[in-house]
C-alpha cells in the first residue's frame, strides 16, 4: 500500500543515512512521489543539526560550528558533497566537451577541482555557521537543509534530466509536477520571510549553477543536483550571515 509515511521514509532513505523501516517492493512511481517529501526530510536534518546547540548551550560558537559541519556531512553520508566534487571535476576537465564531461561525472575518483570545491564550500559553511551561532539565530540552521532539498525539486522542474536510468531518473519521470511547483514556491516564500539576503544569494547561485548545467551538460544529473543542494545550503548561511549586524 502506498501511504504518506512510506513516501516520507523512502525520501529519508534516499537522502540520508538515517535507518528506516522495511519499505517492501518499490516501483519507479514511488520515487517520484517521495520527492515531494524532500523539504520535510531537510527539516528533519535541520532539527538534528540543532541538537548540539541544545546539548551544549555554553560551548563556543567555533566549536559548535565545527560539530554541526561534521554532523551535517555525516547525516547524508557525504552524498551531496560527492555530487559537488564530481561536478567541479567535470566542469574543469570537460573543457566544454559534453561527452567528456559526462564521463568525468561518472568517475568515482576526486580530482583537484573537486577537492578545492569541497574545501571551499565547507570553509564558507563553517565560517557562516560561526556568525549565525554567535548571533543566536539557530532557526537559520534548522531551515537550511529544507531549502537545499527544495532546490532539487526546483532543478528537476525547470531542467531536463540527461542521464538515462538510475533513481534520479525515476524521480524526474514520475514527479507530480503541479504539487511539486506549489510546494517549492511555498517553501521559497517562507524563506523570503526569514531572510531576503539569504534567499537572494541562494536564487542567484542556483541560476548561475543551472545556467552552467545547461551550457555544459544540456541538463542536470544526480551529481549536479547534489551540487545544487550543497551550494544552496552554503549560500543561504552566507547570505544570512552577511546581513547580520557586526
Amino acid at each position: 500500500m502506498r501511504t504518506i509515511p512510506r513516501y516520507f521514509f523512502l525520501a529519508l532513505s534516499f537522502l540520508t543515512r538515517i535507518p528506516v523501516p522495511d519499505l517492501g517492493k518499490l516501483e519507479a512511481v514511488d520515487f517520484g512521489r517521495a520527492a515531494l517529501f524532500y523539504p520535510l526530510v531537510g527539516l528533519l536534518i535541520g532539527a538534528l543539526l540543532c541538537l548540539p546547540m541544545l546539548l551544549f548551550p555554553n560551548a563556543s560558537a567555533v566549536l559548535l560550528a565545527a560539530i554541526v559541519t561534521v554532523l551535517w556531512a555525516a547525516l547524508t553520508g557525504g552524498l551531496h558533497l560527492d555530487g559537488l566534487a564530481d561536478s567541479a571535476d567535470a566542469w574543469l576537465g570537460g573543457f566544454g566537451d559534453v561527452e567528456k564531461t559526462h564521463r568525468i561525472l561518472k568517475d568515482p575518483l576526486v580530482g583537484a577541482a573537486g577537492a578545492i570545491a569541497l574545501i571551499g564550500l565547507l570553509l564558507l559553511k563553517f565560517a557562516a555557521l560561526v556568525v549565525v551561532l554567535e548571533h543566536g539565530v539557530w532557526w537559520v540552521v534548522l531551515l537550511a537543509p529544507a531549502l537545499g532539498r527544495a532546490l532539487v525539486l526546483l532543478l528537476f522542474l525547470t531542467t531536463p534530466y540527461v542521464r538515462a536510468g538510475g533513481l534520479a531518473s525515476a524521480v524526474t519521470e514520475h514527479l507530480p509536477r503541479t504539487l511539486a511547483w506549489w510546494l517549492t514556491l511555498a517553501t521559497l516564500a517562507l524563506f523570503a520571510l526569514v531572510s531576503l539576503h539569504g534567499l537572494f544569494a541562494v536564487l542567484l547561485g542556483f541560476w548561475l549553477l543551472r545556467r552552467m548545467m545547461v551550457q555544459r551538460l544540456r541538463g542536470c544529473t544526480g551529481d549536479t543536483a547534489g551540487a545544487a543542494v550543497e551550494s544552496g545550503e552554503m549560500l543561504w548561511l552566507v547570505g544570512v550571515a552577511l546581513g547580520l549586524p557586526v
